[in-house]
């Protein structure tokens, strides 16, 4: 005994608004599976802490008031004291001719 296909059809409205789900007769790709899942912003931001003022800012915010940051005289003290090592970074070149004369890639 064969059932018409309009009443299968209806049968799958009726399901789909009972259950909450999408009546796609032609079975179409519709997303809806992406659609239902969980949104991830939310535990993304969760995951990763939220940015907390540095020294760098209060210095922007305040400019006239003179403050000490140690950990930046630290760095600039062991960069100093590198330098007179002579294990300094390298002096930035300036213009093209200048990396030749200072012997650039020999060919």
């Amino acid at each position: 005994m064969a059932v018409p296909r309009a009443r299968i059809l209806d049968l799958m409205k009726v399901q789909s608004r009972i259950f909450s789900t999408i009546f796609n007769p032609a079975a179409a790709r519709l997303g809806n599976k992406i659609l239902r899942q969980r949104l991830k912003g939310p535990s993304l931001a969760a995951y990763y802490p939220r940015r907390v003022a540095t020294f760098k800012d209060l210095k922007a915010l305040y400019p006239g008031h003179e403050m000490y940051d140690e950990t930046e005289e630290d760095r600039l003290e062991h960069i100093q004291i590198q330098k007179s090592k002579g294990k300094g970074a390298p002096k930035k070149k300036r213009s093209k001719n200048e990396s030749k004369k200072k012997g650039g890639k020999k060919r």
